[in-house]
């Protein structure tokens, strides 16, 4: 905070607060997501002509403390107690974060047997679409080595939120605890997070979602060339498919010369996404 607030003379304190956590976002997001790299690319550029090399000099330090803090325990929501602590809740849309012994609490009695729905399922979701700093989430991740599961491998995490600062704290603390999913900025009422395959591997992406470097390793890259590969193949089914019957009914023949008709084709099921793609929670 002491770090924080040598920014501050000449700077406006939620503007610094918003430079800091979308720079740090930007240089994590662009180590991992080529698609997006040039347009945050530039983004980070514009953001760094506000400040004085001494200034700017300031922030890497910032965010090394914030790794380490992180690192030191991760069971902690460390940027949303930073948040108020700095009282940038009351500075900027009156947001008060749920205090992390209640998303906790939350995580706890959610799902009291993950390792069995991993087994089930191959890997769970967790959803939360007002995810603030990630708090929820953080707590879920902790839940998961509670219950001796792996969650950087078992688990997809997705959030969304509407302000854009915020989800981007929630980005950054998803990356530094290494979970593998992605926030979506937009409005959750009006802009759910959709995804093109039945589990949420692929979203809907406009611009607005941010990968977790975890996101991107090989067990999550097979799991979503797999939902490729099964989407193809639906979607390459006509939806007039048939099926022939492996034994037809007897048949009763008049008389010579024998005619048999042939047996009635049965549907083959067309298989359908739900009607708006959405995420469950769980």
């Amino acid at each position: 905070m002491k770090i924080f607030d040598t920014l501050c003379d000449r700077h406006n304190r939620w503007q610094v607060w918003s430079d800091f956590i979308t720079m740090g976002a930007i240089a994590v997001s662009n180590s991992v997501d080529l698609a997006h790299a040039e347009k945050r690319e530039q983004t980070y550029m514009t953001l760094t002509k506000r400040y004085n090399k001494a200034e700017l000099a300031v922030f890497p330090e910032l965010f090394g403390h914030m790794v380490n803090a992180m690192d030191a325990n991760m069971d902690q929501d460390f940027l949303g107690d930073l948040f108020m602590s700095l009282e940038m809740g009351n500075d900027h849309a009156g947001q008060f974060f749920t205090p992390y012994s209640v998303c906790k609490a939350m995580a706890a009695i959610t799902e009291p047997n993950i390792e069995a729905a991993v087994k089930e399922k191959g890997f769970v979701s967790v959803s939360d679409p007002t995810c603030g700093a990630g708090a929820l989430l953080v707590a879920f991740a902790n839940e998961c080595l509670m219950q001796k599961v792996n969650y950087q491998t078992s688990v997809l995490f997705v959030a969304q939120d509407i302000d854009y600062v915020v989800g981007l704290m929630c980005y950054l603390q998803l990356s530094f605890i290494g979970a593998a999913g992605y926030v979506v900025i937009g409005n959750t009422l009006t802009e759910p997070s959709t995804s093109y395959d039945p589990r949420g591997l692929i979203p809907r992406d406009n611009g607005n979602v941010w990968y977790t470097p975890m996101y991107f390793r090989d067990v999550w890259q097979y799991r979503r060339q797999w939902a490729m590969l099964d989407m193809a193949i639906h979607s390459m089914a006509p939806l007039g498919a048939v099926e022939t019957p492996t034994e037809a009914p007897p048949l009763e023949v008049p008389a010579p010369p024998e005619i048999i008709e042939e047996p009635k084709e049965t549907p083959m099921p067309v298989y359908a996404e739900t009607a708006t793609g959405q995420l469950t929670f769980f």
